[in-house]
């Protein structure tokens, strides 16, 4: 199991997920909601998710999404100076959508809990996709940016080509449309993650 966050985590960054996931928060305990059954988990993909397994590419955008229907607040936008001074803004990506990509069927009953200061796991439980179902969720569209978060993942020691390749298999047995594309995209994976294994 790695450690999360991955130490070089930039505390900027941290917090201002924090305090988005705090605002989340704020929002389900002031809802009222005397039938919702508590904790509401938040289960992180993409970039951010990257980010906290190998602390590479910064990213603006977090994709998530929730074990419960949600509406969620407005302001989740946060600025923030990274570790180098420069401005930045963290936003949650209102439409980001896990049906057009490729995802387990089981990812989200094995994502990897990501505790927080200052966050009460009991209200909301933030998670993030294990390292193969992330590197899985790249490959429909496989852009570089996608490649590069596989490849620092492999980097790290925390995808083999293996597991890659048979929870890729196992996921595409539930979608409907040409496989073609996609298989393509598992076999270049696999490769760049054998090249780039400790």
């Amino acid at each position: 199991m790695p450690k999360l966050p991955n130490p070089a985590v930039g505390t900027h960054f941290l917090d201002a997920f924090k305090t988005m996931v705090g605002r989340i928060e704020a929002s389900i305990k002031a809802s009222g909601n005397k039938k919702l059954v508590l904790p509401v988990r938040m289960f992180v993909a993409g970039g951010v998710a990257s980010h906290f397994y190998t602390a590479r590419r910064m990213t603006d955008d977090v994709d998530a999404t929730f074990s419960h229907r949600m509406l969620l607040p407005e302001d989740l936008e946060i600025s923030y100076r990274d570790t180098d001074g420069k401005a930045r803004l963290l936003y949650f990506d209102r439409q980001y959508n896990d049906t057009f990509g490729l995802l387990h069927e089981d990812a989200y009953k094995d994502s990897t809990p990501l505790k927080l200061g200052g966050i009460d796991p009991k209200v909301v439980e933030v998670r993030l996709l294990s390292p193969v179902d992330l590197a899985v969720s790249k490959l429909a569209r496989f852009a570089e940016h996608d490649r590069e978060d596989i490849k620092a993942l492999a980097e790290e020691g925390l995808l083999n080509s293996k597991d890659l390749k048979k929870r890729a298999e196992e996921a595409l047995k539930h979608y409907i449309g040409n496989p073609g594309p996609l298989r393509t995209s598992i076999r270049l994976a696999c490769r760049l993650i054998e090249e780039n294994q400790p």
